[in-house]
């Protein structure tokens, strides 16, 4: 039987309990919790078997007891992990306690018995039991909001996709240990990103040599006032802040990264309306929409700032058991890939990529509507589509879909963002359905995107023709988001999780709702809107009757109603007192 110290060498190599940039972790009986927490007094002295403290008391802390095979888990085992549960609870909120012997296993959730645990996992099993716990979003858009006030009136970079290149450089470079503390001068904090960056994928870029346009781009930005050290301190602050949520083992960035790329994007100018990022929330919905697994190999050929490659990816290895896992290399390596026309977006994609350690980063600078792009997406084995193409014809929208379409493994199932009447105006997007079959239209809530445009979802199978089928439609009419006073749409009461789930199981089902429409491709192409009933109300049939009056006798309508409001406004006859104002008209 292997002893007390042989369990716990064993188990960690499965826990995975070591020290990150994001917390401390480990296993030993020498070091108290005095010296882990920086507590005093009572419990300071107490020595856990094993620990794991993130830098964000936000987030959940696992304390764990090892006992040797020979001994079975009784009551005062237990007494003793919810003490040192009890001592941890003095600066953090949610705390897993695991108590093993090599062969049975107790876990509490903050003093709560766990039922069903068997065997031994990796630490982010028991992190993730704490999942339905939201992220301070709160947090990421006040630090978002700083720093792009930061960035644009403190040092000068006027360019909104500068600020963000710039930005999430400084977060690649964090998530690879860049030194950045207060103090240091503009050229020092610039010159220690840079060498980071350089540093941190080279491999990546021998795989993959368009990395370096997020060197060439990040070396590009342009700062007008690099000596105001108040700003570079701050701007280091928020960086320190919001990698510390990002890079957390707890949260795996996804969440972080997709509000801090959506707030950051609603400063963007007129000029930028081309490119619309997809909320987090429409990425989620559309993820499940397709059964969307860890062996598909998934596409996004207009990947914008990557943000369907990032929550397929966080998913997938979600699914493949953590990231600790030999399948999550897979996956980070040969399952995701993306296409970025612009070479600022792209630089963007690249870097969020990098914030989650991906790997080899499959994506391409390439226009998707050409041959190019066509031979270099027919050579992946592409098994699903996750895209929102630009919106105006003049970016190529229909050109690009079908360029996708025509180009990924039969019957992959894709789904689209565009327009809601996109396939019905363009010429080419009813030619669509002689190759490929529509299978579902979802339109968006109405807010989703601004109040210029409304969207829907389109899911295609490709390859196969629609041959008249009819295609299933209906209206998620509220996603519970709110509009917060300079801060956007936001889901500040939690709704959108269980509006996800409920539109999930009706579109499956194909049932439920009373929004569903059985549409024939060769009436209609999009989500059909109730016509409103017909009212009329007494004041308009008042109205017609003096219309048609006045028309009889030959009476200018526009001329009597200047004459009218003259007539009011200045033959009026007023009188004051103490107490009012009377207006009487004169007659």
């Amino acid at each position: 039987m292997r002893t007390e110290d042989q369990v716990r060498d064993d188990a960690n190599k499965i826990l995975g309990l070591v020290d990150t940039e994001t917390a401390k972790a480990g296993v030993g009986q020498i070091t108290s919790f005095g010296k882990l927490l920086g507590i005093k007094g009572e419990g300071a002295n107490n020595r856990p078997d094993g620990w794991y403290f993130p830098n964000e008391s936000s987030f959940p802390a696992i304390i764990v007891e090892f006992k040797g095979e020979d001994k079975d888990l009784k009551q005062a085992h237990i007494d003793e992990l919810l003490k040192n549960c009890r001592i941890a609870h003095a600066k953090y909120k949610n705390i897993i306690g695991i108590l093993y012997n090599g062969i049975d296993i107790l876990v509490y959730k903050n003093e709560e018995l766990v039922q069903g645990e068997k065997e031994l996992l990796n630490k982010e099993h028991y992190l993730g039991l704490f999942a339905q716990n939201t992220i301070d979003k709160q947090k990421i858009y006040n630090l978002t909001k700083r720093i792009n006030d930061n960035l644009h009136f403190k040092f000068g970079i006027n360019d909104l996709k500068d600020r963000m290149i710039f930005t999430a450089c400084a977060l690649v470079a964090k998530r690879y240990e860049a030194i950045l503390t207060k103090g240091m001068s503009y050229n020092v904090l610039r010159a220690s990103i840079f060498d980071t960056l350089n540093k941190s994928f080279e491999s990546a870029i021998q795989q993959n040599i368009k990395l370096n346009i997020l060197l060439e781009k990040y070396a590009a930005v342009q700062v007008n006032n690099p000596e105001n050290q108040d700003a570079i301190d701050d701007f280091i602050e928020c960086i320190s802040d919001i990698s510390d949520n990002i890079n957390s083992d707890f949260w795996q960035g996804e969440d972080v990264m997709a509000i801090f790329f959506n707030e950051f994007n609603r400063y963007k100018g007129k000029s930028d309306q081309g490119q619309v990022f997809t909320p987090d929330h429409i990425t989620s919905l559309m993820y499940r929409l397709i059964h969307v697994d860890k062996d598909d190999i998934v596409l996004d050929a207009a990947c914008g700032s990557g943000a369907f490659l990032v929550k397929a990816m966080c998913n997938m290895i979600k699914a493949a058991g953590g990231n600790n896992t030999d399948k999550a290399k897979d996956i980070k390596r040969d399952q995701l890939y993306g296409i970025e026309i612009d070479k600022k977006i792209f630089a963007l994609a690249c870097a969020n990529m990098l914030i989650h350690k991906d790997g080899k980063t499959n994506l391409e600078n390439l226009d998707s509507s050409t041959p190019e792009a066509a031979q270099w997406i027919a050579s992946k084995g592409i098994t699903k589509v996750l895209m929102n193409p630009p919106f105006e014809s003049k970016y190529g929208c229909i050109d690009i879909v079908q360029n996708v379409l025509e180009n990924v493994t039969s019957n992959t199932l894709c789904a689209f963002i565009m327009p809601d009447k996109k396939l019905e105006k363009d010429r080419k997007g009813k030619k669509l359905l002689k190759k490929h079959t529509l299978l579902k239209i979802i339109k968006l809530p109405e807010k989703v995107f601004g109040e210029s445009v409304t969207a829907s979802i389109f899911i295609f199978k490709a390859q196969k023709p629609q041959n008249d089928k009819e295609i299933f439609a209906c209206y998620i009419a509220d996603d519970g988001l709110e509009t917060v006073k300079l801060q956007g749409r936001q889901d500040i009461r939690d709704r959108w999780q269980a509006i996800e789930d409920k539109w999930v199981e009706i579109i499956e089902k194909q049932s439920g709702d009373e929004t569903i429409q059985w549409l024939k491709p060769s009436e209609h192409l999009s989500y059909q809107m109730p016509e409103k009933p017909f009212e009329i109300f007494e004041e308009d049939f008042v109205k017609t009757m003096m219309d048609y009056e006045m028309f009889k006798q030959g009476i200018d309508v526009k001329e009597f109603n200047e004459q009218l409001l003259q007539q009011i406004l200045y033959s009026s006859e007023v009188s004051e007192n103490e107490s009012s104002t009377q207006i009487s008209l004169s007659k």
